[in-house]
């Protein structure tokens, strides 16, 4: 049958097709969170295996934390578990520059990418993650609820407004909290939240010479602030919510404000999933009157590791994942409203999506996020909700979990901060930071 298929030509023709790839199947293992985008995201893949018949697809969606544990250990040991990770902005140049990740090569229109969020993604000019959605965080608030409370929220409010808004909503007796903040621990969990919070009250993780500074009274007020209103105002059992749990809260009607992600806008206005779709209303994230607003800055984005043996499909996926054509095929499928945000120059120049409720809000949040100047006194790093270095997700996750504890009201507010302060001054010396 050999001979037969050679002398005829056949054998030589499959041999080719063989060695082009053509007739062989490609699995890529895609590790993600399980956040509405990405879940989306799974949902249209169709487009992509359609247009690349050889190549499959299979997923590992991963709650947040999960998320970044498995893909740290996989990443940092080479055991080559997954071809396409979702990262953020503070893995990324790290790993990047440890030569953990490849140069992505297949993204179109790089320099639509919004320079914000392509900086926090790329070292030494080199793309090494492709944003898959943008975001700082902003806040969203019932306006019917604020109507009620005799209130009108302002276009920049302060701390100060926000937890007498908070207090006044409340109405427990209801089902209704008069504010919802993340509670749950992790690095980018609650300490996304405080740690962007802490800015605008004037705290920083580290002074110029990597002290750690949690025994100073910013991070108290900061810290004090958050245990009371979340007291007054916030929902049984906060310290196991995260953004997850914050959002099923806020869709049902038992938040009056939520302050996160830029992201969540176009779920809590989705009137398919949210009760409160009607009354939802957006402004920027509180300040202090220090010149810092309490927003971050963050990608969930998509990169390739080094040890993936699926190169080639792996930039083919991630091309397609963070293009505009995916913009555009969410918008025809599902609406402007629901299009991935805050990664493309292009998308707020659409007039179409202008018209999206929370665009400009969404923009303009990014915008006044620094990750380089981060903290109203001078810091050694950058990042705005995180410090970017490799320290800092095992510091990240520790503090969370002490001030979780706080929340949960098993340790007290001066407690926690000697904790916190007592932890990372041991891993900071550890790690040489501190001589």
């Amino acid at each position: 049958m050999k001979s037969l298929l050679m002398k005829t030509g056949l054998g030589a023709g499959i041999a080719m097709l063989l060695a082009s790839g053509a007739l062989a199947d490609t699995t890529l293992t895609i590790a993600t969170v399980n956040n509405g985008d990405m879940i989306r995201m799974q949902k249209l893949t169709d487009d992509f295996t359609s247009a690349n018949p050889g190549i499959k697809l299979n997923w590992v969606t991963l709650e947040e934390n999960v998320l970044r544990e498995k893909v740290t250990a996989d990443i940092s040991t080479k055991g080559g578990q997954y071809d396409v990770l979702t990262i953020g902005t503070y893995e990324t140049p790290i790993w990047g520059k440890k030569g953990w990740l490849v140069p992505l090569t297949g993204v179109d229109k790089v320099d639509d990418l919004l320079p914000a969020i392509r900086g926090g993604l790329s070292v030494e000019g080199k793309l090494y993650a492709s944003p898959f959605y943008g975001e700082s965080s902003f806040t969203m608030y019932r306006k019917d609820l604020m109507e009620k409370a005799g209130l009108k929220m302002p276009d920049a409010p302060t701390w100060d407004f926000i937890a007498e808004a908070a207090r006044k909503m409340t109405d427990r007796a209801n089902g209704v909290n008069g504010i919802c903040l993340r509670g749950k621990a992790g690095w980018g969990e609650n300490m996304a939240f405080l740690g962007a919070t802490s800015n605008s009250f004037g705290a920083r993780w580290f002074d110029e010479k990597w002290n750690p500074q949690f025994d100073q009274p910013e991070w108290k007020k900061t810290l004090q602030f958050y245990i009371d209103l979340m007291k007054d105002a916030g929902p049984a059992g906060a310290s196991g919510n995260g953004f997850s749990e914050n959002l099923a809260l806020f869709q049902t009607g038992k938040c009056g404000m939520w302050i996160d992600a830029t992201a969540a806008a176009s779920f809590v206005v989705d009137p398919k999933a949210s009760q409160v779709a009607a009354n939802v209303g957006f402004t920027l994230a509180p300040d202090a009157g220090l010149g810092k607003r309490g927003n971050w800055l963050w990608s969930w984005a998509l990169a390739i590791p080094a040890g993936t043996k699926q190169a080639d499909a792996a930039q083919k996926f991630v091309g397609w994942a963070t293009s505009q054509h995916y913009l555009e095929l969410v918008a025809a499928k599902e609406g402007w409203a629901n299009v991935p945000p805050g990664t493309r120059t292009s998308l707020y120049a659409n007039p179409e999506y202008q018209k999206v409720p929370f665009a400009k809000m969404t923009l303009d949040s990014i915008n006044s996020a620094d990750p380089t100047k981060p903290t109203v006194k001078p810091v050694p790093y950058v990042g705005v909700q995180f410090v970017a270095i490799p320290e800092f997700q095992g510091i990240g996750t520790k503090v969370g979990e002490i001030f979780s504890s706080v929340l949960a009201g098993q340790t007290s507010v001066d407690d926690g901060l000697k904790q916190a302060q007592a932890f990372t001054t041991t891993q900071m010396t550890k790690a040489g930071y501190i001589k």
